[in-house]
């Protein structure tokens, strides 16, 4: 995912597209990523959790070759459906992962989300330094993004047969279809706490989703930073993302749930504002330090919290990582698209009122009695 977030400016000015039509490009991400998500509880129940990771991550690999190859022969539309196989594949896997990431927590009895998905902030270090490098001594995009397609094969083909198997799997009852799975997230919805949590999870995955679709052009095109200095500022939020969920265990660990989310949102706000507000370089790099340590903790405490109590555990999970996820990928385009009429750095503060709103509900992951 780094790779292409890291090349945005560059696969822009291939296409040649303005902010809006960067948006239509997006897009594609948000259909591919809305369909594998709405499909994933079905196919992990009907599969299980490793052959729906090895599907979709066949899926991802598939989508980031396309993409490269669309910069070359500047297709917009080509761009589009690169990102959309991406997005499926990455919706699929995004759900099966938190799912079986909050069974393992809750069987350890000790916050270790943040530390999964500070492994998925750490691939974006990888990935933007390795971005950063290649955009500095000029390397195209497509060759970029092709090269990365091979590390992908070689990477899944070590790991996958290391993944355990039956995960998932609906093993009693009627194997439900894709409508009664549907329905039931819905129902979950009813429930007031889940509610509120995913008033959390919609701030926080905008709030991480915007940096990761936007900031790069953000602080090129509104601050006149070249392209390797907008890979560079991305790779410092990546950076700050990765330090704030492997060491936020430990502050959950000591002051709570709630406390370190509205702590995280309101810095989120507060990275946001300096970012969207300045040009000065070094409080431009706070803002986004901020930004990063903040925005790394809310997502995966969420999770944490609609694990607990009784009940369909994993059915709760589930339906508020989609409501991330939806933030995390839908937001994004639709950032672009009030870009395009009033400008990046405004519409960014719908990012900063969510993650406002996210500060406010935060008293919602309190652990419940027993957990």
């Amino acid at each position: 995912m780094a790779s292409w977030v890291v090349r945005t400016p560059a696969i822009r000015d291939a296409l040649s597209a303005s902010t809006g039509r960067m948006g239509l490009v997006l897009f594609g991400l948000s259909i591919g990523s809305m369909t594998g998500i709405l499909a994933s509880g079905l196919l992990v129940r009907r599969f299980g959790t490793k052959s729906v990771i090895a599907m979709s991550t066949a899926l991802v690999i598939a989508g980031i070759s396309v993409l490269g190859v669309a910069t070359t022969i500047g297709s917009t539309w080509s761009a589009f459906a690169g990102l959309m196989l991406f997005g499926l594949g990455m919706g699929c896997s995004e759900i099966a992962i938190n799912v079986d990431g909050a069974d393992v927590e809750r069987a350890e009895n000790r916050p270790l989300l943040p530390l999964l998905h500070g492994t998925f902030s750490a691939g974006t270090v990888v990935g933007s330094l390795l971005g950063l490098g290649l955009t500095h001594i000029g390397v195209g995009v497509m060759w970029h993004l092709l090269g990365v397609t091979v590390a992908a094969v070689i990477a899944t083909v070590l790991v996958l047969p290391s993944i355990p198997g039956g995960f998932g799997v609906e093993h009693r009852g009627p194997r439900r279809g894709f409508g009664d799975a549907t329905r039931q997230q819905f129902v979950v919805w009813s429930e007031r706490r889940v509610v509120l949590i995913g008033c959390v999870v919609l701030g926080m995955a905008l709030a991480e989703g915007a940096a990761n679709d936007w900031l790069a052009l953000l602080v090129v095109d509104a601050h006149g930073y070249s392209p390797t200095a907008g890979s560079l500022i991305f790779t410092v939020f990546a950076a700050s993302m990765t330090a704030g969920r492997f060491l936020g265990g430990k502050f959950v660990s000591r002051f709570g749930r709630t406390p370190v989310v509205r702590t995280s949102a309101l810095c989120t706000a507060l990275g946001i504002v300096l970012v969207i507000s300045t040009s000065q370089p070094a409080i431009a790099v706070a803002g986004v330090v901020l930004w990063g340590l903040g925005g790394s903790l809310g997502f995966p405490l969420a999770i944490s919290a609609a694990g607990d109590g009784g009940g369909d555990a994993a059915m709760r999970v589930s339906a508020v990582a989609t409501a991330g996820y939806i933030a995390f990928l839908v937001g994004p385009p639709l950032l672009g698209f009030l870009g395009e009429h009033f400008g990046l750095q405004r519409a960014m503060i719908v990012v900063v009122a969510l993650a406002c709103c996210a500060a406010a509900t935060a008293s919602a992951v309190r652990p419940r009695p027993g957990n």
